[in-house]
């Protein structure tokens, strides 16, 4: 038995506030998680002695037990008291150290694909219990859609998004969350907000889209991406610490882009109503701001220095329509 290419989606936080630390270290947050059509794929083979093993590109240097993948199979192994094992390769589509969640969503994928090939039964309820040790993310891809998240982040209340296409932009280099988070310049007293401000917010942005004549203005306005609302109070530390994410946006901001980090960076989104208004500004960003093909290897410096411009500041760029759902809600 066996299950193959499950689907693992990148999220984004459409904003993400800061508003409190805990005694106990944890933040506390409010944010907006939403699903985009950018994936890792995994493999999944029944094994009957019980083992687990995985497999896949960008494994070098990653240990078994810090691997989320592995985890999170044992902990369904432990929970479910199963006498059965995995081989499981994966495919990895969505970088790492970019705020797109893509370990976790690995995770996540792994107890929701195990849970149905061992047959063990869990409802969603019980793999959301092993999913919040794992990682502060992963529980959001058990929930399985867009939800106003708060607490510590895993705190979710179902909320309507309309149907977007982002282009997520990634500068060279990732990002270490804990070092974010534990960084004394953090604002961390963002006041709270209610869901329906956020609901009234987006109603009032679709409104005032309808009442905008279609002149050649409000056109090139369009192309630069829609308003977002909020913030992302890890974007400033980041921008501070972190020299080519700071160039990237400095760019972005330069030519005019309404672009946001999501999560602890490093990559942004800028968000447009559809693929063919992302696909044209992404020939945009590329053919200013993006180092292509060859000169990706030889580094930033080199890279730029053969590019001949400053302003090669993007690695990669992917053009993602929002998910209504998780794909796999509905296992």
């Amino acid at each position: 038995m066996a299950l193959y290419d499950v689907p693992a989606p990148a999220k984004l936080n459409l904003f993400l506030h800061v508003t409190g630390r805990r005694p106990d270290g944890y933040h506390t947050l409010q944010t907006v998680f939403r699903f985009i059509d950018l994936c890792d794929t995994l493999d999944f083979d029944l094994r009957q002695d019980g083992r687990i093993h995985r497999e896949g590109e960008g494994l070098a240097g990653l240990a078994e037990e810090h691997d989320l993948v592995v985890r999170a199979a044992r902990a369904l192994q432990e929970a479910s008291g199963t006498r059965c094992g995995a081989q499981i390769r994966y495919r990895k589509r969505i970088p790492s150290g970019a705020g797109l969640g893509g370990g976790s969503s690995d995770a996540a994928t792994t107890l929701i694909a195990l849970n149905r090939l061992w047959k063990t039964g869990l409802d969603r309820a019980a793999l959301m219990k092993l999913a919040r040790p794992l990682g502060a993310d992963v529980p959001i891809f058990i929930h399985g859609e867009a939800a106003f998240a708060e607490g510590i982040g895993d705190v979710f209340t179902p909320v309507q998004v309309p149907d977007r296409c982002y282009l997520v932009l990634r500068p060279y280099g990732g990002v270490p969350t804990a070092s974010i988070f534990s960084s004394p310049h953090l604002t961390r007293n963002t006041e709270s907000v209610i869901i329906s401000v956020f609901a009234d917010w987006q109603t009032g942005q679709a409104q005032e889209k309808q009442a905008i004549p279609a002149t050649p203005e409000a056109l090139l306005w369009q192309e630069k991406g829609n308003a977002l609302f909020g913030r992302n109070d890890l974007q400033p530390v980041v921008l501070a610490a972190y020299p080519p994410v700071r160039q990237m946006a400095d760019a972005l901001q330069t030519a005019g882009f309404n672009a946001r980090m999501t999560g602890s960076g490093s990559c942004f989104f800028i968000e447009f109503d559809n693929v063919e208004q992302a696909t044209r500004a992404q020939q945009k960003i590329s053919s200013k701001m993006l180092v292509g093909g060859s000169e990706r290897q030889v580094g930033v410096e080199n890279a730029l220095a053969a590019h001949g411009s400053p302003t090669a500041v993007v690695e990669a760029t992917w053009v993602c329509p929002g998910l209504s759902e998780h794909p796999l809600r509905h296992w």
